[in-house]
């Protein structure tokens, strides 16, 4: 709250009180009611015009009234001082039994405590300030909507368009100064943040502004919340311009100070001010106000002749207009029948604030104003709680020499594009941004990313720590130039992330140097680095806490399996006459042995490798048998094994693979290990570096696997995340885990033989010498048959004849098919 010296003030009412010759008679059937307005500003222009014809208009719609309210304007030229100095005049020598106004919050504060002195209700349209509240100024209503409340409709915006970062630019007053907690409150609950406060003194000159702005201009923050009065926000857009700070990828953000009065500035201004958004109270358009504006428009002219043809009705000048009827209302309802008020009881060298009148009415009148609803110009009146409700916010877009509708929002519902015909619920929309199009700075339809990279900014530093694992990432130094150079997989995503960019980045290495920075050399202190803001970004194999799994070797339990003589028939052989199929048949015995032996170690085989076991399952069964335990050295894991209970003699740190295949070896005896606890990155390159003896199992611990360490909030945040996502999603992450991590898949190391596959060519040849066997076999007789079948059908020929001479063929067909039978009856015969 700013205030003047009591000194200061007395001395100024002395001489208003002494230049006072002549006070004006009261009358019965008026209502004096003060204003207090800064006359040199355009909102006061607005204002004066606007309540002089809702005195008017009153009357003119109210026949039966009878009390008519006199309005007393004076001008506060924008001073404090002087503002309090009216205000005491009018309660002096006017008696008036309200004051509307004043114009500023500062002069409200101090107008508003002559109120609760007096009993005199202070009605002000335009002071926004949460610093001026009615919870300790009980005679203040405030007749507009608090500053505060549009900082959430701020921050829906910012989170709807993804902005991490704002600075503010205000005026160094109490209006400026009052919304600032509120916003800071606002933004931290949408996870963004303030990284600068740009503060515009009252007197700063045109030159002061181009200053601040060039310095703006040296930041990597691109959006600006301008909470100005409308004068000096007009300076500060038009030097913006200037700067070339009214161009594509900037955000300007305007209050509702400015917004309401957009109509009324100068179109070189409005010019200027392209691709700016807004918040601003809703007014509903309507017949009522279209044909007031007419009038409105021909008495602003006839008060102002020498002003700009180009100002307009504003929602400022609807509020003053609806505040004079409230008033009004409640006066009728009063009725006032005497404006002389009780005089405070003055002592022996008193002061003029001591000798000032109480209002008889003043309660009673604040009770009505209060209690008075109703539909005006500028919508629902409703001053329940001292202070205009809430209804809608509307977001709106400068284009051109006027604005365009973007979308609403409200306390209810957030944002929006329309409201339905009440004005109350929200007509939703399927679009992931529920807001029209905004067409931003440089004519731009592309939504801005909030931050650019300044052009005299120096290179981002990147801080890039050596692994164990030079697959993963390596540094040197350039011989010629001393510069930091960096490879491997991190270092080949960083790279490609980086290309991937919508716009240039430039970047040098710089190697993690424990001897400068004191440090351990552990990942921790690495990645400290970053908040210490010696880095801009680091680099390596640093890990997300998700998981860490366990590698430890193979017992080497080979499970023996006897084969018996089942394949091999036990029971009783039947005796085989032929040659031929003894030979068939001692082929298939011995193509029958030969398959059940090699399928009896195959099967084997099989077993063994099904009972390879790990040397250990579970690591909290290991800490309690105290067994050792190794860990990659400079990582967090020797914390988390402590944590798990592990005794710190029984953790042993290692650096390459080499040495944790040592330490595996051994086996805890000798300064091995009976397991390793790593990330899974690393376990996955071990073992593809040695491939036989070792497993992996676990996990024992989550983590989200590797990632690159930025500043929180930082802007590159969401841009590199998203050029990472679009590498790991195509082709470009296959390509460069192929050149770091394929190299040392076991090349050198003997194939093993695929222990556990029979297939038909491992016994080609047997199947090959069996088929041939058994053809030659089934041909040769075949051959036998056919040659035993052809003297058979002669000897049957012969016969017959012999039987058809001697009469006895009835005997002779019946033996006919057996030799033994022939032979017998033909030697009979002869």
């Amino acid at each position: 709250m700013e205030r003047a010296p009591q000194s200061i003030f007395f001395l100024l009412l002395i001489f208003s009180f002494s230049a006072a010759q002549n006070t004006t008679g009261n009358s019965t059937s008026e209502f004096h009611v003060g204003v207090i307005l800064d006359l040199g500003s355009l909102v006061g222009k607005v204002a004066r015009t606007s309540v002089s014809l809702a005195v008017k208009d009153f009357y003119a719609a109210c026949q039966n009234c009878s009390r008519k309210p006199v309005l007393h304007i004076r001008d506060s030229a924008g001073n404090d001082v002087q503002a309090a100095s009216a205000a005491i005049e009018l309660l002096e020598n006017y008696k008036v039994q309200a004051i509307i106004g004043p114009q500023k919050s500062s002069e409200a504060a101090f107008i508003s405590e002559l109120g609760n002195t007096t009993r005199v209700p202070i009605v002000s349209f335009m002071a926004t300030s949460p610093s001026v509240t009615s919870d300790v100024m009980p005679y203040f209503v405030r007749a507009t909507l608090n500053s505060s409340v549009q900082v959430d409709s701020i921050a829906s915006l910012i989170k709807a368009y993804g902005w991490r970062e704002v600075v503010p630019v205000y005026d160094d007053t109490d209006y400026g100064r009052g919304i600032l907690p509120h916003l800071i409150d606002a933004l931290q609950q949408i996870d963004a943040r303030i990284p600068y406060r740009s503060v515009i003194s009252l007197s700063a000159t045109s030159e002061n502004i181009m200053q601040e702005l060039y310095k703006l201009r040296t930041m990597q923050t691109r959006v600006f919340i301008v909470h100005m009065s409308s004068t000096r926000a007009s300076l500060l857009f038009t030097k913006a311009k200037e700067a070339g700070m009214m161009k594509k990828g900037y955000v300007w953000i305007i209050t509702n100070g400015l917004a309401n009065i957009i109509d009324s500035l100068n179109p070189s201004v409005i010019e200027a001010m392209n691709g700016v958004i807004g918040v601003r109270f809703h007014v509903p358009r309507s017949k009522e106000i279209d044909n007031f504006s007419i009038r409105w428009n021909r008495m602003y002219h006839q008060d102002n002749p020498n002003e700009s043809p180009f100002n307009k009705l504003s929602v400022v000048g609807l509020r003053g207009y609806d505040t004079v009827w409230a008033l009004a209302k409640a006066a009728e309802k009063v009725r006032v029948l005497s404006n002389k008020n009780n005089r405070l009881q003055s002592t022996k060298n008193s002061t003029c604030l001591e000798s000032l009148a109480v209002s008889t009415i003043g309660l009673r009148l604040l009770t009505e104003i209060v209690q008075n609803k109703f539909r005006g110009l500028s919508g629902n009146f409703d001053l329940t709680d001292r202070q205009l409700q809430v209804s809608a916010l509307q977001i709106i877009n400068v284009v051109g020499r006027s604005w365009r509708h973007i979308g609403f929002w409200t306390l209810k519902n957030g944002l929006s594009r329309q409201l339905n015909q009440n004005g109350l619920e929200i007509t939703r929309s399927t679009s992931m941004l529920n807001l029209n199009p905004v067409i931003w700075p440089g004519e731009s339809t592309e939504i801005p990313r909030g931050w650019e990279l300044p052009a005299c900014g120096n290179k981002l530093r990147v801080g890039v720590h050596t692994s164990a694992y030079p697959e993963f990432i390596r540094t040197s130094k350039d011989p010629v130039t001393s510069a930091t150079r960096a490879s491997g997989l991190s270092i080949g995503i960083f790279e490609e992330a980086i290309k991937k960019l919508p716009f240039a980045l430039s970047y040098e290495y710089e190697a993690f140097d424990t001897v400068d920075t004191q440090s351990t050399g552990s990942y921790n202190d690495f990645v400290y680095q970053v908040y210490l803001q010696r880095y801009d970004i680091a680099i390596g194999d640093i890990t997300i806490r998700y998981k860490q799994n366990v590698v430890c070797r193979f017992h080497d339990t080979i499970h023996r399996i006897r084969s018996g003589d089942d394949c091999t028939s036990q029971g009783k052989k039947e005796k085989l006459e032929c040659f031929l199929s003894r030979i068939v048949l001692l082929v298939w015995m011995f193509v029958l042995l030969v398959l059940a032996s090699s399928y009896t170690a195959s099967f084997a085989s099989m077993l063994t490798v099904q009972q390879l076991s790990p040397t250990v399952t579970d690591i909290h069964e290991l800490q309690k048998q105290g067994g050792y335990v190794g860990f990659h050295r400079g990582s967090y894991i020797e914390g988390l094994l402590e944590d798990i209970g592990f005794d710190r003699s029984r953790i042993r740190p290692y650096d390459t693979p080499e040495d944790f295949h040592s330490a595996l070896s051994k086996e805890g005896k000798y300064g091995g290990v009976a397991a390793l606890v790593l990330e899974v990155p690393y376990i996955k390159l071990f073992l593809a570096k040695y491939c036989k003896g070792y497993t992996m199992v676990g996990p024992i611990y989550k983590s989200a696997g590797f990632a690159f360490a930025l500043p929180k909030r930082s802007p590159l945040l969401t841009e590199i995340s998203r050029a990472i996502l679009n590498i790991t999603e195509g082709d470009s992450i296959i390509q460069i885990e192929k050149k770091w991590t394929d190299q040392n898949s076991c090349q050198n190391e003997e194939k093993i033989a695929d222990s556990g596959a029979i297939t038909f060519g491992n016994f080609g040849g047997l199947f090959l010498l069996t088929g041939f066997v058994t053809t030659c076999s089934l041909s040769i007789a075949l051959l036998t048959n056919y040659y035993k079948k052809g003297q058979q059908k002669a000897g049957s020929t012969w016969m017959i004849r012999i039987n058809t001479d001697t009469g006895n063929k009835k005997k002779m067909i019946i033996f006919k098919k057996k030799i033994e039978t022939i032979k017998i009856m033909k030697d009979a015969m002869i």
